[in-house]
């Protein structure tokens, strides 16, 4: 029995050593690789630019080493719509089976998988749903491959051959797209941002029935169909990646285009206001749609990579050329609402040119700065904040030109009844208390929905909060409680110091209630009836609640005491703590609190100090003129 052990020992012995000595330089010995391995060294490359291989006569072509080969890293556009062939031989020297992974590289639409055998190349898998297939190697055999490559239709497509194996797969899929996290989160987030513009401008369409606003959601849509599709794909390999890049994007980018000018049509009605720019917008729309059409041709029914780039790139310039004609007319026309859609243009086209530039120069992503994208995704932050200035500033005119024909009404009707004057002074009223209505009845359960179900899913979660639900709840209750402010701001019945004062009071009652910190509150015997305007009454309140909450923050105070004080000639509203007093030497070089709540006093002519003294004292004063606002 033991010379029958020894026998055997010896001859798989003999086996492993005559095997070992067949494995040439050119050879991947997968016992070798640790977790993953470069494989361009040993990778032979034929791409069939003359359409003659087939599997039958694929084995006599010239296959040359891919190292050799100067595009592997960005595929010359007239090989786009070739077939590309790899083949490399690996091999098992161990006695057990092994199972690796083969990742070409990126983009691909198909990956086809073949064996070379006795009985010529046999089908081995295919890779094409996934960008990556796993070949299963016997013990102590070696195997030649031909991997079938069917490029995407991309300017930017390269051959990077990587053998993986099967243990490393996931770690090795996990470092790649951690690489990736950065510009997947600020997809996401301007994924979000686009999706809440959309239900805010699709509320204004249904109070308005504005066209409009109709093309602005369409527009908003398709990009955030396409920044969302690239921060969830953007990691990622397979036929639906390699068809985003290949195709969709460009499509979604277009009609977003398409879309955008349409609503810059009807937004500046340029048909009455601008009519050269009417005829200029209304001409790219088309000149856009017919390009796009026969870029689809030339995708999917024609091997014209170089057309369809060159399609893609006119449709590119064409939109490039029109944005810098717009920008042009609407600084000459000297007038703020088509000025504010230009800057987003004009902001926009400068972050895609720094995009251009990183593609062009070729930056190595070290970091979220280094991608193209950021900036694409950047310029469309802008574009939207231009926009929201836009929409505010036209919604600002539109009232205000009510507010004229409601003056001319007014006057007219002064001189013929004094009490129809009344009337209309009342229906101001009633549509201002209308409006903080409608407010708090819409928006506010709106938003306490959301805050109930941010609450509702963190008890269903348990032990295992997750900081998105979170974030979500707190921005709910801070929304909210901004809202209500705005609507106690907006309602006319609150136009008084006293509700002022009451409502600065209660606020502050309630916000350190349970933190350790007594709130007195000292108020004159007699506070002078006085009005008090929305706006002054909202800005003194955001600049008393920002003290407050530094008190709270940073003071380390036991006790805090907010004093009213009738002077001759004004009030004067004093906020004192017991805390620790305030370091100007160490405030945050870039903190805007007390900038923001200077300039907010400022602007409504209401002197603003800050000071330490046992603590920290803040001081409001205000002349009994300027603080009367009707």
């Amino acid at each position: 029995m033991l010379k029958k052990s020894t026998l055997i020992a010896l001859f798989v012995l003999l086996n492993s050593v005559a095997f070992s000595q067949q494995v040439d330089s050119n050879v991947v010995d997968i016992t070798a690789i640790k977790d993953s391995s470069m494989a361009i060294n040993k990778t032979l490359l034929f791409i069939d630019s003359n359409d003659i291989a087939t599997p039958d006569n694929l084995l006599q072509q010239k296959f040359t080493p891919l190292s050799a080969f100067p595009y592997k890293k960005n595929i010359r556009p007239k090989l786009v719509s070739k077939y590309a062939y790899l083949q490399i031989t690996l091999a098992n020297s161990d006695s057990t089976p092994q199972t690796v992974y083969y990742f070409p590289g990126t983009l691909f639409d198909n990956i086809t998988f073949y064996e070379k055998t006795a009985m010529g190349l046999q089908h081995a898998g295919d890779g094409t749903t996934v960008g990556y297939c796993s070949l299963i190697m016997p013990a102590l055999s070696q195997k030649t491959f031909i991997i079938k490559l069917d490029f995407c239709r991309h300017e930017y497509d390269y051959i990077r051959p990587i053998i993986i194996r099967t243990q490393y797969m996931t770690t090795y899929q996990s470092v790649y797209k951690m690489r990736k996290d950065g510009i997947k989160n600020v997809g996401f987030l301007l994924s979000g941002m686009l999706f809440m513009m959309i239900l805010f401008i699709g509320v204004n369409y249904i109070l308005t029935g504005k066209k409009e606003f109709l093309y602005y959601i369409g527009y908003a849509f398709l990009i955030m169909m396409l920044v969302f599709l690239y921060a969830l794909l953007g990691a990622s390999w397979g036929s639906f990646t390699s068809f985003l890049n290949g195709y969709l994007d460009v499509v979604l980018l277009i009609l977003g285009n398409v879309f955008y000018l349409a609503f810059s049509r009807h937004f500046l009605n340029t048909k009455v206001s601008y009519k050269t720019l009417d005829k200029v917008f209304k001409l790219e729309e088309w000149i856009l749609l017919l390009l796009l059409i026969a870029f689809t041709i030339a995708h999917y029914f024609t091997e014209w990579f170089i057309l369809e780039q060159l399609l893609e790139n006119i449709m590119k310039i064409v939109v490039l050329v029109i944005g810098i004609i717009f920008i042009i007319i609407a600084f000459k026309q000297k007038q703020r609402l088509i000025i504010y859609l230009a800057v987003g243009s004009a902001i926009s086209i400068f972050f895609n040119i720094i995009s251009l530039g990183i593609i062009l120069i070729g930056v190595p992503l070290n970091n979220i700065f280094c991608y193209a994208l950021f900036y694409h995704d950047m310029g469309l932050v802008f574009a939207l904040a231009s926009f929201l200035l836009g929409l505010t500033y036209k919604n600002r005119l539109e009232l205000i030109e009510r507010t004229k024909e409601q003056e001319a009404l007014k006057l007219d009707v002064e001189k013929k009844d004094f009490e129809r004057q009344i009337a209309v002074i009342k229906a101001q009223q009633e549509e201002r208390n209308r409006i903080s209505a409608d407010m708090h009845d819409d928006l506010g359960a709106g938003m306490t929905t959301i805050r109930l179900y941010s609450e509702l899913a963190k008890n269903k979660i348990g032990d295992t909060p997750i900081p998105e639900i979170e974030k979500i709840s707190s921005s709910a209750n801070e929304l909210l409680n901004k809202m209500n402010a705005i609507i106690w701001s907006m309602s006319s019945s609150n136009d008084s110091l006293g509700n002022m004062v009451a409502y600065i009071r209660s606020y502050s009652l309630e916000y350190f209630e349970d933190s350790g910190i007594h709130c007195r509150i000292s108020l004159p015997e007699n506070i002078p009836n006085l009005v008090v305007g929305g706006e002054i009454r909202r800005n003194v309140f955001l600049v008393v609640k920002e003290a407050l909450n530094n008190v709270l923050k940073h003071s380390k105070a036991t006790e805090v005491i907010i004093t009213l004080e009738q002077l001759p000639g004004g009030l004067r509203l004093l906020i004192q703590d017991n805390g620790v007093g305030i370091d100007f030497d160490k405030l945050k070089q870039f903190g805007n609190g007390l900038k923001n709540m200077k300039k907010r006093m400022e602007d409504m002519n209401i002197t603003f100090s800050i000071e330490n003294n046992n603590g920290t004292l803040v001081t409001l004063f205000g002349p009994i003129d300027h603080m009367i606002f009707v």
